[in-house]
């Protein structure tokens, strides 16, 4: 990891996101479709969106490590191109999943599986898609964010445990303390 604590890119309308617009958390996770630890990590945001519910915006943004995960990168652009018909949820969920299983056929099937439109989303590909994914990677790595999973809170790197009790700790120290100084705060210190 960089020294860089901070989110270079801010959440904007173009992200991929769960949660109400305005809420007073933001976590934003750079993943892997092919990581294990952020397939697990995904449980532990979903859990966190049903319990934080009014309070927490999640972002997903893609850091494929093609070095190790060989079908990552593949598998986050297919992602993109299914979110163009507006299924980037549902092959999200998909995908981590499956994720021993993302060769060319599988993904064609998890297209299929979420209804989306394998024809256009082939013809994406090599086009948008892959840009939306480098743009995704350069970010993370101007972020310093270099693996996977790497989350940030109301834009600030957040290397502690992202198991659901620590996070979720974590998450209500941040509201407590807005809550008691009447504003948006980044993030408590010393976590």
């Amino acid at each position: 990891m960089s020294d860089n604590p901070f989110l270079a890119e801010p959440v904007s309308s173009n992200d991929h996101s769960r949660g109400p617009n305005d809420a007073s958390l933001i976590i934003v996770e750079y993943g892997d479709y092919q990581c294990p630890y952020c397939e697990a990590a995904n449980e532990v945001i979903d859990e966190l969106l049903q319990n934080f519910r009014e309070s927490l915006l999640f972002v997903f943004r893609h850091l494929p490590v093609a070095e190790t995960h060989l079908h990552a990168k593949k598998a986050a652009e297919v992602a993109e191109a299914v979110g163009l018909q507006g299924k980037f949820w549902q092959i999200h969920d998909v995908l981590f999943d499956n994720q021993w299983q993302l060769d060319d056929d599988a993904l064609v099937r998890y297209v299929t599986q979420v209804g989306a439109d394998v024809d256009e989303v082939m013809a994406e590909l090599g086009k948008g898609p892959q840009r939306r994914v480098e743009s995704d990677f350069g970010n993370a790595l101007r972020s310093g964010a270099t693996t996977t999973p790497t989350f940030f809170v109301n834009g600030v790197r957040y290397d502690g445990s992202w198991e659901y009790e620590p996070f979720s700790r974590y998450l209500q120290e941040i509201l407590d303390r807005q809550e008691m100084l009447g504003e948006e705060v980044a993030a408590p210190e010393n976590w």
